[in-house]
């Protein structure tokens, strides 16, 4: 496929080696490249590979959210599905039941932009009623024939991830021979779906999908070489935060790679990401504003 035209801010700006793009999400027009943006993780899931069952009911899902947005997040990702390797789906109705009311709490307190990090048309269709914007879609629309149009027709922004197999199957899938193409492939797979449904280019979100059917040598790989991706021209977000790659290089316990995330964080910015996604606020927002300054200073 060719490369979609950036859509470039208005105004000349200092960005940090990197692309800067206008992306428009329902009423939300974010800024991307002038500044790296921290997406807040909301897990309201009983299983989740790193904080599973901390903040399992919505009323300590919305407590921990109203945190994060007091700890500095730009924006916020809310799920109520586990992606870690084996997880097995859920109903659409125990998703809505576990995220309905902490997307609406959420709203009811503050502006800040709301992703839903679902795939299933049904719920994305009535998260974004009660006033979400992003739809975070871990199977870049290969899951759901009828998401690409619930985006389409609400105005709603997107992320499109990469994801080798499915959560069921991710583990077994055989290492790829070319892990950088191969993103490149799904990944231009997944913007001509989504262009194909009528999503402007301005409401598309791409992430490599860290750790999902990923060795930790592709890991690494796609972290050292993540400014290749911006060959789409489009804006990029990167999810490392306590991933078990980590672990492996560290070799240590998901409880013990706060340092170890803030190191791919930094390395996330320096190698042109957008938005990082994290589960740990106050700290990598200090990550993130530091690697920025040093970024701006070598621009």
């Amino acid at each position: 496929m060719d490369p979609i035209p950036a859509v470039l801010v208005s105004k000349p700006v200092k960005t940090l080696h990197r692309p800067a793009f206008r992306f428009q999400a329902r009423d939300k027009a974010l800024v991307l490249g002038t500044r790296t943006l921290v997406m807040g993780v909301v897990n309201v899931t009983p299983d989740s590979f790193s904080d599973g069952g901390s903040f399992e009911t919505p009323e300590a899902a919305l407590r921990h959210a109203l945190k994060l947005i007091e700890e500095g997040a730009d924006l916020l990702d809310v799920g109520g599905e586990s992606s870690r390797p084996g997880a097995e789906p859920v109903s659409a109705g125990t998703e809505l039941a576990r995220i309905l009311p902490v997307v609406t709490g959420i709203r009811e307190r503050s502006e800040i932009p709301i992703s839903v990090d679902t795939y299933k048309a049904s719920v994305a269709s009535a998260v974004i009623e009660a006033g979400a914007e992003i739809i975070n879609d871990i199977s870049a629309f290969r899951f759901d024939a009828d998401l690409p149009r619930i985006v389409c027709e609400t105005g709603a922004g997107v992320i499109l991830m990469h994801m080798r197999g499915t959560p069921g199957t991710m583990q077994q899938m055989p290492p790829s021979p070319d892990i950088l193409a191969e993103i490149r492939k799904d990944l231009g797979e997944a913007v001509d779906r989504a262009t194909e449904a009528g999503v402007p280019g301005d409401k598309i979100l791409l992430d490599p999908g860290i750790g999902f059917g990923k060795t930790v040598q592709d890991n690494l790989k796609i972290l050292n070489q993540l400014s290749l991706l911006h060959r789409f021209g489009l804006p990029l977000l990167l999810g490392t935060s306590r991933k078990s790659f980590l672990g492996k290089v560290l070799e240590t316990e998901v409880s013990q790679l706060l340092f170890g995330t803030a190191a791919s964080v930094a390395a996330s910015v320096m190698r042109g990401a957008h938005i990082v996604r994290v589960h740990d606020v106050r700290e990598m927002r200090q990550v993130v504003d530091v690697a920025d300054a040093i970024m701006k200073e070598t621009a």
